[in-house]
């Protein structure tokens, strides 16, 4: 996203900023996405992708795999993004180009793009925008010939240098500094510095809207409303529910391949339904909450959360979940019966949670995370130890919460992870006392103690850090 929300020295007026451009005689360097153009030519770019649902797959492939950690950083995001779509999908191209004189018609900023017309000499367009991306677009809006200084999406180094490094190399060190600089992102505060006259202007009909927001994708308002930045999806769905469906479960597995499979195709199909939840909590609290606890991106991002779509990837994909898991056998009519009910209780189980108050919630809350850890139990037989492991791990997401709703407003610090390893111990060595070793001794009860353990080192290693020995401490003589 191009605008930064944050104050800066250089804010100033709509208003203000067209009569300063009618008032100044130097060059004048316009910037281009929700500035000159009131939407992200980035994104609408990619939002011109054809077919559209094999887009946004692959956008939710690039969210997942974050492979711009290895090329500088999120600057480096959108290059990743437009050069998936233009080798796999490339007739986008052409397609944006008949786009082009629409969308230009649809969001020009007609205020700013009249008086730059008025200006004495040509502005100038700096933009962090491709440049084969805005060149028709920049054409479409009808400035007459000017030059344009963007981005190249065939390498790494212009996103990462900078606006003002761009600026500077293509258009020297005086025009740059002489000039009056109109933007909308805080992100060109070192531009802004040391031009002649610097504006940071927001206009109030400038929107930001994310490529493909309006095709369904299972997981997308998790990672990107609910959960944004946090990679959600793989440390807090595969990493944590998944694995230990996996580990509980796979030691009893005749096809140990299929089942995990099927087990993969089986959260998806519960997880579209319980992101559905998600969506609802949402709604719930921005209507009727005083204080809603809701991400900024709640208010800014917009992902499509249709009524029924979900439902109908949680049944192609639980359908698909029974078959693998009953191969070589033929699924009968009670699996699917038994697993279409698990998600219409989670569903309606949700809904109730999401409408009553706070602190009823805590109670309600233990059901959810009983249906996140062991819906799965229906259709697939578990292991005891799995079991015991199972019960520890909705034990201690129960009590982190319970703790949260006790405490205010912030999740505390309860080191969940090193709470579940100490529930999965403490559980297991009272079965252990009770009824003997023999059902505890087995290749799923030393991996499942492994991954807790695995998933619990940071944790274990700060306590470990922390601790101390009162008896050799050091007293002041009283």
């Amino acid at each position: 996203m191009s605008s930064g929300a944050a104050d800066t020295p250089h804010d100033a007026s709509p208003e203000k900023a067209i009569a300063a451009i009618r008032a100044f005689k130097g060059p004048l360097l316009l910037d281009l996405d929700e500035t000159l153009y009131l939407r992200n030519s980035t994104e609408d770019f990619i939002d011109s992708a054809r077919p559209g649902f094999a887009a946004a797959m692959l956008m939710q492939m690039l969210d997942w795999i974050k492979p711009w950690r290895w090329t500088g950083g999120s600057a480096t995001r959108d290059v990743w993004r437009v050069r998936l779509v233009t080798l796999l999908l490339p007739w986008t191209n052409r397609r944006w180009r008949r786009r082009v004189p629409q969308l230009a018609q649809r969001f020009s900023n007609a205020p700013l793009v009249g008086a730059a017309r008025e200006h004495v000499s040509a502005p100038i367009i700096v933009t962090m925008g491709f440049h084969s991306i805005v060149k028709p677009l920049i054409a479409a809006l009808d400035l007459g010939e000017l030059r344009i200084v963007a981005a190249r999406s065939s390498g790494f180094q212009d996103r990462l240098r900078g606006k003002l490094a761009l600026a500077t190399e293509a258009l020297g060190n005086d025009t740059v500094r002489l000039g009056l600089v109109i933007t909308d992102s805080s992100d060109d505060l070192p531009l802004l510095d040391v031009c002649a006259s610097p504006l940071r202007t927001r206009w109030p009909d400038a929107r930001y809207r994310s490529a493909l927001s309006g095709i369904y994708l299972p997981g997308r308002y998790i990672s990107r409303i609910k959960h944004p930045g946090e990679r959600y999806l793989v440390r807090g769905i595969l990493q944590e529910d998944f694995a230990f469906w996996l580990l509980s479960s796979i030691g009893l597995a005749a096809l140990p391949v299929l089942h995990s499979i099927g087990l993969l195709f089986l959260l998806l199909s519960f997880w579209t339904i319980y992101e559905g939840g998600y969506v609802d909590n949402d709604q719930i609290a921005a209507r009727y909450e005083s204080e809603p606890k809701l991400s900024s991106e709640f208010h800014r991002e917009q992902v499509t959360s249709p009524r029924w779509e979900p439902w109908l990837w949680a049944v192609i994909a639980g359908s698909i979940a029974i078959c693998l898991l009953r191969w070589p056998a033929t699924p009968v009519p009670a699996d699917f019966a038994k697993w279409l009910a698990v998600l219409l209780a989670t569903h309606f189980w949700f809904r109730w949670y999401n409408r009553v108050d706070k602190q009823t919630r805590v109670w309600l809350y233990a059901g959810l995370q009983f249906s996140r850890g062991l819906a799965f139990a229906v259709l697939v037989p578990v292991a005891l130890v799995g079991t015991l492991a199972l019960a520890a791990h909705v034990l201690a997401r129960w009590l982190s919460y319970y703790v949260y709703r006790l405490g205010g407003k912030r999740w505390p610090t309860t080191l969940l992870l090193l709470t579940r390893l100490l529930f999965f111990v403490v559980i297991v060595a009272v079965m252990a006392l009770t009824q003997g070793v023999a059902a505890l001794t087995n290749w799923t009860c030393a991996a499942l103690l492994g991954w807790n353990l695995f998933r619990a080192r940071d944790e274990l290693r700060a306590v470990f850090a922390n601790a101390s020995r009162l008896d050799r401490a050091e007293h002041p003589p009283g």
